[in-house]
């Protein structure tokens, strides 16, 4: 039997016109569009489908959003395809909740909620520093940590072969980027986000994201759900809770937590919500297994069609 395993979508995913065709198609997703701004106190629907984009890609609006319509397209494809079973749940940071989520580990709810105050908390953090992200495109791992260790920069996200991103002080990231490029990288260029994500400057969130984590009912998830920080399962509440706190300044190994599932016997990924960019990483992680997405209408159609073929 082969083992199929769900993967979030993370920030940066979110589009203009994200969830609207589900919301217009299915009652049920205009249902949760509709609890989420009840939740909230906001029309979040009206910022998914409207925009303006600056709206959306504020990380308060557009952490809660990617959430949202991942746990939609989670819903309707259960909706579609009833028969789905699921042995295992990843999310790419601000994904990691809505795995949890998944996973039994958080309601709906208090995952969307603390998502709403994790982006409100990183956002802060990112006004009171001066920090930046770049992507470090065609160099090993091995030289982009040189490249870090000589600039003073930290690695933020291991996505897959040949490209990792970094985080740190902006005057430091310039630097980086030109050190990167003496030692090989294809590209190294700056990412237009409002801060330094998974890096000490955002250590000012955790506290308050610690105090938002422990008012919420945390479970042990019912199926394995993986922790972007150690790349292996998730254990009980308390070790979630510390974990997702940590994950605030931590690099995410995604490719890491991919190989772990691959060495798990897992066979066919799915990834949930907007965009397609888990995909393009597995892709050249390992291009042998099959790799399905929900994003929008022609994609739910198509990955049931998979899924009963």
């Amino acid at each position: 039997m082969s083992k199929t395993a769900l993967l979030f979508a993370g920030q940066g995913a979110q589009a203009v016109g994200m969830g609207r065709d589900l919301a217009q198609q299915y009652p049920s997703a205009r249902q949760w569009f509709d609890q989420a701004n009840g939740l909230l106190g906001f029309d979040l629907a009206k910022v998914c489908f409207e925009g303006p984009e600056a709206e959306l890609t504020k990380t308060e609006n557009a952490q809660p959003g990617i959430l949202l319509v991942g746990w939609i397209a989670f819903e309707l494809l259960k909706e579609r395809a009833p028969g789905l079973q699921f042995h295992a749940t990843a999310g790419l940071s601000l994904g990691e909740f809505t795995a949890l989520a998944a996973a039994g580990a958080l309601t709906f709810s208090d995952a969307l909620q603390i998502v709403r105050q994790r982006g409100r908390f990183m956002q802060e953090a990112c006004g009171s520093t001066r920090g930046g992200m770049a992507a470090i495109i065609g160099l090993d791992e091995a030289k982009t940590r040189e490249a870090c260790a000589e600039a003073g920069v930290e690695l933020a996200n291991l996505n897959c072969p040949g490209q990792i991103v970094i985080s740190g002080p902006a005057d430091r990231l310039e630097k980086a980027c030109e050190i990167a490029k003496s030692k090989g990288a294809k590209k190294a260029m700056p990412l237009a986000v409002a801060g330094a994500y998974h890096s000490a400057l955002m250590a000012g969130a955790k506290p308050k994201l610690d105090a938002a984590l422990a008012a919420v009912a945390i479970k042990t998830p019912a199926v394995t759900a993986l922790s972007n920080v150690i790349a292996q399962p998730h254990g009980d509440a308390a070790s979630i809770r510390a974990r997702m706190v940590e994950q605030v300044t931590s690099s995410v190994r995604w490719e890491d937590s991919m190989r772990y599932l691959l060495a798990q016997g897992f066979t066919r990924f799915i990834e949930l919500g907007p965009g397609k960019a888990l995909s393009g990483f597995m892709k050249r992680i390992d291009g042998g297994v099959q790799m399905l997405n929900v994003a929008d209408l022609p994609s739910l159609d198509a990955t049931v069609k998979a899924l009963a073929g």
